[in-house]
């Protein structure tokens, strides 16, 4: 096996894998970017609070 082969492999194999990662990164970063449930449901169990004090107060 030649030296240029086994360099020409190498290269083909580490772009191939940059390619992978950068579709996995990619995907990961649009599914991640969705606004998270937590922080809805977050927001609406402090209205209802909020709501139960004001009338618990009245």
């Amino acid at each position: 096996m030649n030296i240029g082969d086994v360099i020409f492999q190498l290269v083909f194999f580490i772009f191939i894998f940059g390619l992978f990662s950068g579709v996995f990164f990619l995907v990961r970063s649009l599914v991640t970017k969705q606004p998270s449930k937590s922080e809805s449901i977050e927001q609406k169990l402090d209205r209802i609070i909020d709501l139960l004090e004001k009338e618990k107060k009245k």
